[in-house]
């Protein structure tokens, strides 16, 4: 009886009917894929500029405060208010290095915890590494004048990418190695880049002998896009505090039983995308884990989808990049999977950690978009 199975029908090809597009065609798709991949590519690099630089900018701040033997607020349980002096403030420090940390910032109003390093310079460098720098030009925290600093509102962590939430009154606390000194928030003003005046000694009387203790903190605007103006802040001295006495009343915090405690983190917290450093061991770990599974799946299987497409029992496919690729692992479908994936997270890692770096720093149209913000002097 005939049962309607035949030998034909089991050994006979499994080809799809549908035959293979025209060269026109393949060639179009293969331009799909490559404005596919330069737009994945875009995506990447908004990614790395504006959350990748940030976790290197805390990477390096968390490091650069454990170089030093500053006392951690947050290192107690419970803390005291350390009294306001309203005496003449001390200078701290007198002098700095370029590249020094000099201070830290914060401010209550960009959220709790929030802190940033100052060091001392406000090159691209410097700010790109750090968040924000000191103007070598201007006076240090309890000087007589304008302690100036320059920040990034994009990228690099945007230590001052809230800067337009400031509110009159609203504290910006400045800590050195011995003292706090608490400023109040005062106003804001635009800018065009050449007004070098708001960092004056004293920017509302220019040429006059300053008598205020003011701070300025200078950022582009708008925030992302080409920086053709810069948003600054203007603030001045409420009173200053020892550290030795504990912490301002604003950055303090009282639990249920009534205890006093720091609203900031710990200055040597670092996050878990932090700790990771140098992306250079994992491209590396990612492209010998390819090699070792590769070589083992060559040996293993071969390359069952190559050799079914030369056997006729798969369609011969349409020219196509990430086809190729696809076609050239070698492996069971999961181990080809996992080949690819590795080649994916080696790719990535490379771009993050070479490729946007470098383009960052010599792509004209990129160094715009790297939101470099110090006023030209």
């Amino acid at each position: 009886m005939d049962d309607g199975i035949t030998d034909a029908t089991i050994d006979g090809p499994k080809t799809s009917g549908r035959t293979r597009r025209g060269p026109a065609w393949q060639a179009i798709g293969i331009l799909a894929e490559l404005l596919i991949t330069m737009a994945a590519i875009c995506a990447l690099y908004i990614v790395w500029q504006m959350w990748w630089t940030g976790v290197q900018a805390e990477r390096t701040q968390v490091e650069t405060r454990e170089q030093v033997s500053w006392s951690d607020p947050s290192a107690s349980g419970d803390t005291t208010i350390a009294e306001a002096q309203s005496g003449d403030a001390p200078v701290q420090p007198e002098s700095a290095r370029y590249g020094d940390l000099i201070a830290q910032l914060y401010v209550p109003r960009f959220g709790e915890g929030w802190q940033r390093n100052i060091v001392e310079g406000t090159d691209a460098e410097q700010l790109a590494r750090h968040g924000l720098g000191h103007y070598q030009s201007t006076q240090m925290p309890g000087e007589v004048g304008n302690f100036a600093i320059a920040g990034h509102r994009s990228g690099y962590g945007e230590p001052l990418g809230d800067i337009d939430k400031l509110q009159e009154g609203d504290p910006i606390i400045i800590r050195t190695q011995d003292y706090w000194y608490v400023y109040t928030y005062k106003r804001y003003q635009i800018v065009v880049p050449t007004d070098v005046w708001v960092i004056a000694p004293d920017p509302e009387n220019l040429g006059a002998d300053p008598s205020k203790r003011l701070i300025t903190l200078t950022t582009c605007e708008p925030k992302y896009t080409t920086a053709t103006h810069r948003w600054i802040a203007w603030g001045e001295l409420k009173y200053w505090a020892k550290v030795s006495d504990g912490i301002p009343q604003e950055l303090s915090t009282t639990d249920s039983s009534g205890k006093v405690k720091f609203a900031s983190t710990s200055s040597t917290e670092m996050s878990l995308p932090a700790r990771i450093g140098s992306l250079q061991p994992y491209v590396v770990g990612a492209l010998t884990a390819w090699a070792v599974f590769a070589i083992a799946a060559a040996v293993a299987w071969r390359w069952p989808l190559l050799a079914d497409i030369r056997a006729g029992r798969r369609r011969r496919p349409d020219a196509s990049l990430y086809g190729g690729i696809w076609r050239l692992m070698p492996g069971i479908l999961p181990i080809r999977v996992l080949l690819t994936a590795l080649l994916v997270l080696a790719a990535v890692g490379a771009l993050f950690q070479w490729a946007f770096p470098w383009a960052s720093a010599n792509i004209p149209m990129l160094q715009q978009m790297s939101n470099y913000v110090a006023v030209q002097q």
